[in-house]
């Protein structure tokens, strides 16, 4: 690990770090010089990450959440609080799926899983960790999203709405800490990735004919070595 990594002393927060687009996330900005806070349900697959991680030179904590516990994010925050008082980045990757479906069909269960963890979740995000990240001075939110969130499909309401409204918090808690600092916010549309969300959609496709977790990861990296403008849009 070179001393001189562009995010060298940085405390990053990835949600959904044990696997896919999370993973590979965190493995590349621990390359790059952040210390990883990894979250998710899948101690042994956060355990793995932390691994890679830290056999390519890197440092993580592993940090076990489930989104939708309520107390959850709340506890985490003070744990970051207590041990780094500040948070440079955190990336929201995090995401529940409900089975495609007409509009209709909806599933009541599912619907309410996908907004609590896509949405409240995002939201208990932003209110718990607000003090860290404007504390770090130059703090980045970086906000995974999928392209029905602004261009809605047959058969993927449940998910769309949810991710309509995540991209409506992130815009709008960009516009509230525009002028407060020098906090800024993007949201990155991955579009067609090897991950097993995408496998639970199109289950008969070949993985093969679609990038690589780590080509997001890149992109995301990348948005986080420069400065860009709060609301920024950016996908491979």
């Amino acid at each position: 690990m070179s001393d001189t990594a562009s995010l060298q002393s940085r405390i990053a927060l990835v949600t959904g770090a044990s696997r896919g687009i999370g993973a590979a996330t965190a493995i590349a900005l621990a390359r790059d010089g952040a210390h990883v806070v990894l979250t998710g349900r899948d101690v042994k697959a956060l355990e793995a990450v932390e691994d890679a991680i830290h056999d390519a030179g890197g440092s993580s904590t592993i940090a076990p959440l489930d989104l939708s516990e309520p107390d959850g994010i709340p506890r985490l925050a003070a744990a970051v609080a207590q041990r780094w008082d500040k948070l440079d980045i955190m990336v929201i990757n995090a995401a529940y799926l409900p089975t495609l479906t007409p509009v209709t069909q909806v599933d009541s269960k599912q619907l309410g899983q996908a907004l609590t963890v896509n949405v409240l979740a995002t939201q208990a995000l932003l209110a718990a960790f607000d003090p860290l990240l404007k504390r770090a001075g130059h703090a980045r939110v970086i906000g995974l999203t999928s392209s029905v969130g602004t261009a809605p499909r047959a058969f993927w309401s449940a998910y769309a709405a949810s991710k309509a409204a995540f991209e409506t918090l992130l815009d709008c808690y960009a516009l509230e800490v525009e002028k407060l600092g020098d906090t800024r916010v993007a949201i990155v549309d991955p579009g067609a990735t090897r991950t097993a969300m995408r496998a639970k959609a199109y289950p008969g496709e070949d993985p093969a004919s679609v990038k690589p977790p780590e080509d997001v990861a890149a992109l995301v990296v990348g948005l986080l070595q420069k400065d860009f403008p709060t609301r920024t849009r950016a996908r491979p």
